[in-house]
């Protein structure tokens, strides 16, 4: 296919005027690789290496790691998609850092794209990070709230079980790794009704929308306490707070974008990443 076609199809299936980013503004060290549609938008194609792509890779952040899988796959006339032009890792100041330059010198070489959707990605519709993260927690959805940036980046949804214990317990089991319940509530779950806002979701502006509601528990990516005011905030108001990390409650909506691009005729493939267990 096309890059430029695809690339269309994909704004034509995910973007609205309303959306908004900011990513190019702390990219000013590789802005040689970046193109004037990311550093105008800081939305959609970030490097645009490729006029053809017969290949898509999808994964959550650009790491070392993820670039030398494509690299070491020898493959050319590709794409990587990401939720995040940057990498996350909480343990550095600041916590978001660079794609490596040497990596994206091979990509331009080899003629791989960069595309990236941080918004679209997070805004309501079967592939968004809150909808794919409740679709694997067998969560039935009822709503959409929390309205970022032009999007509605997570879900009011009904559980089985009303034991948080129970809920923090599924959440660990589907993302494979321990979660981090902060139960600043009752045992029980409420109506059997939570928010979720996969990954950095924990704010107050959230959770008092959230309250509004009705809706007392949240599971989000990024809980932890150095976030003193939406924890003390949740505290007061009896909030329940299930965290699973940044990685971990994004990653469904890229390993669902597969089957988006499998759709469009292309192969494609999730490369899995690694948890930054202290977000939680």
């Amino acid at each position: 296919m096309k890059a430029k076609e695809l690339y269309m199809i994909l704004e034509e299936d995910f973007v609205t005027k309303a959306m908004e980013d900011i990513w190019f503004k702390y990219m000013a060290e590789i802005k040689e690789f970046v193109c004037n549609n990311f550093q105008n938008r800081s939305i959609g194609v970030v490097c645009d290496f490729a006029n053809e792509v017969n290949k898509v890779y999808t994964a959550v952040f650009p790491t070392y790691e993820v670039m030398e899988k494509v690299i070491c796959d020898n493959v050319e006339n590709a794409m990587l998609f990401v939720h995040h032009p940057s990498n996350w890792d909480i343990r550095k100041s600041p916590p978001f850092y660079l794609m490596d330059k040497n990596q994206l010198e091979i990509f331009k070489e080899r003629n791989i794209s960069v595309f990236c959707f941080h918004v679209p990605l997070d805004n309501f519709s079967k592939y968004s990070t809150s909808v794919t993260l409740a679709n694997e927690l067998g969560i039935n959805i009822i709503e959409s709230f929390a309205s970022s940036r032009g999007a509605q980046s997570g879900v009011i949804g009904e559980i089985k079980s009303d034991n948080i214990s129970d809920l923090n317990e599924m959440l660990s089991h589907i993302i494979k790794h321990p979660t981090k319940l902060y139960k600043y509530g009752e045992d029980i779950v409420a109506s059997k009704k939570v928010g979720i806002i996969a990954g950095g979701g924990n704010e107050v502006k959230f959770v008092e929308e959230m309250l509004t509601k009705g809706v007392s528990t949240l599971i989000t990516g990024i809980t932890s306490e150095a976030f003193t005011d939406v924890h003390e905030f949740e505290r007061v108001n009896k909030v329940n707070v299930i965290g699973g990390t940044h990685y971990s409650t994004e990653k469904f909506a890229c390993m669902r974008m597969t089957d988006y691009f499998s759709r469009l005729g292309l192969e494609s493939e999730f490369i899995e990443g690694v948890p930054i267990l202290e977000d939680l």
